[in-house]
């Protein structure tokens, strides 16, 4: 059995990965939470959660995709040295933000030392240092910063979501991957309301905005919108509502770090989604 280690903020001593119900920071599932482990299942878990506690619960215990559960797994027990004394989430990362958000950021996956270190979604690496800054400086985070799972960071009107919420390796999720865990964000769209602007950082999440939008029973328009910075399409769902959908390039440490992305461009991004969401941004 592995040995428990610390967490670095609590002290409390847990396994990598995290057995649910164990008291790691924020941690929606408990031992009893029912576990995923098909794609039937996860289609199945998803559409009968009642709200998004449970929703939450579920899809942070899915054991669906056997190459993304070895990954995340051996990751969490191999740890980076930086690392090395402390616990590793190693489980799939559920979505984190305000439940009545104007604005949905839809992302990737867990990085490898961040979230699937942490628990929470870009939390623990430069990633989520861009974002989570960006979003402060909009007034949308509590604060700059984004260490772990407890350090008391809050999202107000906005909400972050992965539409695979497991750590590929190189991070690159299998269209099939993809395909499974793409239940999760279908129904989390399906119970959040408010939404009224989609930033989708990179291809792939602008590609699951879509799908997850058409799925869910919204008007999208064909042919699909095709990606980039700053591109923008309207959704709209079933009772006529519209939905602003606004491409960025992704946060990574390839796009920052190169320039790709800048921190003004993310910002124009954000504020481009808060204008075409309302005058100020909420319903």
């Amino acid at each position: 059995m592995p040995a428990e280690l610390p967490h670095p903020r609590t002290g409390v001593p847990h396994r990598s990965p995290v057995p649910p119900g164990t008291g790691w920071p924020a941690d929606p599932a408990s031992r009893a939470t029912p576990v995923a482990t098909s794609p039937a299942e996860v289609a199945a878990l998803a559409g009968a959660a009642t709200d998004l506690d449970v929703l939450q619960a579920a899809s942070s215990v899915c054991r669906a995709c056997p190459r993304l559960v070895d990954w995340r797994e051996a990751v969490a027990a191999t740890k980076r040295r930086a690392y090395a004394d402390e616990p590793y989430w190693g489980r799939p990362v559920p979505s984190f933000g305000d439940p009545g958000a104007w604005l949905l950021v839809v992302g990737l996956a867990p990085g490898a030392h961040g979230a699937n270190r942490t628990g929470r979604l870009f939390t623990g690496d430069r990633s989520g240092d861009w974002i989570v800054a960006a979003l402060h400086r909009a007034g949308l985070a509590s604060r700059p910063t984004s260490t772990d799972a407890a350090d008391g960071l809050t999202l107000v009107g906005a909400r972050m979501v992965a539409p695979v919420r497991c750590v590929p390796p190189e991070n690159k999720p299998t269209t099939a991957e993809r395909h499974t865990c793409a239940p999760w964000l279908r129904r989390e769209l399906a119970m959040l309301p408010d939404v009224r602007a989609v930033l989708a950082l990179g291809a792939i999440g602008w590609s699951a905005a879509l799908g997850a939008a058409r799925d869910t029973g919204w008007s999208v328009p064909r042919p699909a919108p095709r990606f980039g910075h700053g591109s923008q399409a309207a959704l709209s769902r079933p009772d006529g509502t519209v939905v602003a959908l606004v491409g960025s390039y992704h946060v990574s440490q390839q796009n920052t770090q190169t320039g790709r992305l800048t921190q003004a461009m993310l910002d124009e991004a954000i504020a481009l989604a808060a204008r075409l969401a309302g005058a100020d941004g909420r319903p």
